[in-house]
């Protein structure tokens, strides 16, 4: 028995809002600096669902996977800047800050 598609279960996603979240998102990745495999995954990521929601009537479905796709690289780049933030605050306790 095959499995269900998960697409067919996934609540709708306002477009307008998605327009809005990558207008912002491009915004901020223009002022992060190169160099991260991770950031320049995730201003790929960006431009991809720009142009999938620059298209007419773009199916849910790739909007879905490309919301998916960002949300785990932003999970991953969080991830790192905890990790960064720990080694600054352990930095900043070795100076006596």
């Amino acid at each position: 028995m095959s499995e269900p598609d998960n697409r067919e279960f996934a609540p709708k996603v306002d477009l307008q809002q998605v327009e809005q979240l990558v207008a912002a998102l491009e915004a901020d990745l223009a002022k992060v600096r190169s160099g991260s495999e991770d950031v320049q995954a995730l201003r790929d990521e960006v431009d991809s669902l720009k142009r999938l929601l620059d298209s007419s009537g773009p199916p849910p479905g790739p909007v879905h996977e490309r919301l998916r796709s960002i949300h785990r690289l932003m999970d991953t780049l969080v991830d790192d800047a905890i990790q960064g933030a720990r080694y600054v605050a352990e930095i900043g306790r070795m100076l006596g800050m």
